[in-house]
């Protein structure tokens, strides 16, 4: 399965496993993800993409955004991380 900007993932090893995060970006085999708390937009943690689960994808306007290239905010990774969670979905590891 192809990892692509906006999909929410959970890290498989390491420090993140079954944490949520958003990819930011992308890069040859790895995945920028960013959590806007620990991992930040603005420094985000690469990671091999076998190494991470596609957990769900990003909803509205964050993903739109994403997917645009446009510039997104701590809070909003945050925001859209929660109402993930809010709504019960695909709980982590």
């Amino acid at each position: 399965m192809r990892i692509e900007k906006a999909d929410v993932v959970i890290p498989l090893n390491g420090r993140d496993a079954g944490k949520r995060f958003i990819v930011v970006g992308t890069e040859d085999d790895y995945s920028l993800l960013a959590d806007g708390k620990g991992r930040r937009v603005e420094k985000p943690k690469r990671k091999k993409n076998k190494h991470v689960k596609v957990d769900d994808r990003a909803d509205g306007s964050i993903a739109e955004k994403l997917i645009e290239g446009e510039r997104v905010t701590n809070s909003e990774i945050r925001r859209a991380l929660t109402m993930l969670e809010a709504r019960g979905e695909k709980g982590g590891m």
